[in-house]
């Protein structure tokens, strides 16, 4: 299990959230790929934020109470995002969940984006290998 790795298991059919597009479009994109959250990237897939469902609906909520325009994705992304490389393993991903509370972490590598992994992602790789699952060490003369 210590051998599988984040890049074996992300997902990098999922098109990041380009700096500049407006709040409509990221809910929109959001909602067609079924996440709860994407990175945030500039023209060369340096990641620049993440922005997740709940940024949209408090931004969308307050935008559509006061009547001031249209946001960017800017106005109300994380500008800190916890971003993890390809090589660290699915095993080590998993024991830090219960530190940090992300549900979906960019995956970058040379500074730039190569995909995403889900804590759903993360549990199906644990129950494929059978991580977890108590198996006894001795057999017994039963």
């Amino acid at each position: 299990m210590r051998s599988l790795k984040v890049g074996d298991v992300m997902w990098n059919h999922i098109e990041p959230v380009h700096s500049g597009t407006p709040l409509t479009k990221v809910v929109e994109v959001l909602l067609r790929n079924h996440v709860t959250g994407l990175p945030v990237v500039d023209n060369k897939r340096h990641v620049l934020g993440f922005v997740s469902e709940q940024d949209c609906i408090h931004a969308m909520l307050v935008t559509s109470y006061h009547h001031e325009g249209e946001p960017v994705v800017e106005d109300v992304m994380f500008s800190d995002p916890l971003t993890v490389p390809p090589e660290m393993a699915v095993v080590d991903l998993a024991q830090n969940l219960g530190r940090n509370k992300p549900k979906i972490y960019p995956v970058v590598d040379g500074g730039r984006l190569v995909g995403i992994i889900t804590r759903a992602a993360i549990l199906a790789a644990l129950a494929k290998t059978g991580y977890g699952v108590a198996v006894p060490r001795f057999a017994t003369e039963d």
